[in-house]
């Protein structure tokens, strides 16, 4: 199931604390308030004070600490509860600004934190929007074999027993990179962008029946294995007498499986004994990376057999 995140406001203090040199000056107890990756994006969770939006964090540049001050005192107090309704799970003054009177009471009074650093403002805004798309991400975790096959991130899924791992030491042996084996993080990171990751436990290890580990860094070289990859396409495979039942031998539609919302290529491969299964993958990436450029083999081919058809040249 996708996990949705969720962060703290301490864990944000004390993970960014040294890169963005902060102090925490109020509100201690709400070190307590989430941040959840509910939001569209990082963009929905941290800002400027020239608009306040609810649940976001709020950052007071040099110029929303100006027009604070010019404001008249029955203002200001109306500025204040505006942005304390809103509820913001922090406030940051940045660039070593001095706290506007009032807002450090009212802080303490509601539990908002109230940091300061002597960064420029947009610099805290940029650096936090992405730390937070990182940290937010929807995540989910798959069974299989991640690969980079000529530069596109490959999910090789099927049964226990169908020789993934070996197909997967083939590829390699082929030029191709190996992501991850067995367990595969996934992260939507972008409204259009999947990245799959190995956990750390399992990096650049393969196991494979009969040999054990393999340590595919230390055998193949640095260049066997990547880090990340974008998710483009998803390779099932599984016995012929599986597809010989459950699927059409040549499918009119293209294939899709849901990976955390978003609709990911699929190609059913069947496994039997004499068929070679990483040259028939290489085939599936080259065709899917053809499709993804508008050009379509089987829509090509039907366009053809009508004007055979009907007579016209073909």
């Amino acid at each position: 199931m996708p996990l949705c995140a969720a962060l703290s406001i301490q864990q944000i203090y004390e993970e960014n604390r040294e890169t963005l040199q902060l102090g925490w000056f109020a509100g201690f107890p709400g070190g307590e308030r989430l941040i959840s990756g509910d939001a569209v994006s990082a963009a929905d969770q941290v800002g400027h004070l020239n608009l306040i939006h609810p649940n976001r964090i709020q950052v007071f540049g040099n110029q929303e600490v100006e027009y604070y001050r010019r404001l008249p005192e029955t203002s200001r107090t109306s500025q204040i509860e505006e942005l304390v309704a809103g509820n913001p799970p922090a406030i940051i003054l940045a660039q070593g600004l001095t706290t506007p009177p009032g807002l450090l009471a009212i802080c303490d009074e509601k539990n908002i934190p109230l940091f300061s650093t002597p960064l420029p403002a947009a610099q805290v805004i940029d650096f936090l929007r992405v730390y937070l798309s990182k940290k937010l991400a929807q995540q989910t975790t798959m069974h299989g074999v991640f690969m980079d096959v000529l530069g596109v991130g490959v999910l090789i899924t099927g049964e226990s027993g169908l020789g993934k791992s070996e197909l997967g030491l083939e590829l390699i042996s082929r030029s191709h990179g190996l992501v991850a084996d067995d367990v595969v993080e996934f992260s939507r990171i972008a409204p259009n962008v999947i990245e799959g990751r190995c956990p750390s436990l399992l990096q650049n290890l393969l196991e494979v029946r009969g040999l054990g580990l393999l340590d595919i860094k230390t055998i193949f070289g640095e260049t066997a294995v990547r880090r990340k990859m974008r998710l483009n396409l998803i390779v099932h495979l599984i016995r012929r007498s599986t597809l010989e039942e459950n699927y059409e031998r040549l499918p009119l539609d293209a294939q899709f499986e849901e990976v955390l919302g978003l609709s990911i290529r699929k190609v059913v491969i069947p496994v039997a004994a004499g068929r070679n299964i990483a040259v028939l993958l290489e085939a599936a990436v080259r065709n899917t990376i053809l499709q993804l450029r508008g050009i379509d083999t089987l829509k090509l081919f039907i366009d053809r057999q009508r004007k055979a058809v009907n007579g016209e040249p073909i």
